[in-house]
């Protein structure tokens, strides 16, 4: 049976403002317009501090203009409490390295699955590293990505690392759309391809 992370988010947000403390939380961002909707849902209930690590994203131009643009909606929008954004640098080699031997893969198979794994384990590492509450990943608002694989993942740097993942599958609630909308209002570049060259070859 699949599992309905929208309905696990709600109750873990619900333990949160039974609380009253607004939770520290890391939040990595793939790119302004699918953070759009995240920052707009949970800034009501988290202190966010967004992490673009992006190593996947060719060519380095295109890396600059969607780390651009996450500057662009965060001076933009008007989020609830104060919202940070921290850069952990440009690493192409990095990406190809975990990629090595999948080139070829098909979209969404197991060249994803190791982007996925880079990204959310330096999100973990850092949050653990610098005192986060929580940490989490705008990627599960994108109708093209596996919520199942990147809740696995997360909850299995949660163990790894002691430190709380927020389960997610932000392309619910029409998410998705909303961060469309939200594009749109604050005039943010909406890229064509996932980010890495292999994606724009099979695209």
């Amino acid at each position: 049976m699949r599992k309905n992370y929208q309905l696990i988010t709600d109750e873990e947000i619900k333990k949160i403002e039974l609380n009253g403390i607004r939770p520290k939380l890391l939040l990595h961002s793939c790119c302004g317009p699918c953070s759009s909707y995240v920052l707009e849902y949970l800034s009501k209930y988290f202190d966010i501090t967004v992490l673009f690590y992006n190593p996947n994203i060719y060519p380095e131009s295109e890396y600059s203009k969607r780390l651009e643009e996450q500057f662009k909606l965060i001076e933009k929008a008007d989020f609830e409490g104060n919202i940070e954004v921290m850069q952990a640098g440009y690493d192409y080699g990095k990406f190809l390295k975990a990629v090595n031997g999948l080139e070829e893969e098909r979209e969404g198979g197991k060249r994803c699955f190791e982007c996925f794994k880079l990204r959310l384990f330096e999100t973990a590492k850092t949050a653990k590293e610098y005192g986060f509450d929580y940490f989490a990943s705008t990627l599960t608002v994108s109708p093209h990505k596996n919520a199942d694989i990147l809740n696995n993942i997360g909850l299995e740097l949660e163990r790894e690392f002691n430190i709380k993942y927020l389960v997610s599958d932000f392309k619910k609630k029409d998410g998705y759309k909303r961060s469309i909308e939200l594009s749109k209002r604050f005039g943010l570049y909406r890229q064509n391809y996932c980010g890495c060259e292999f994606s724009v070859w099979f695209d």
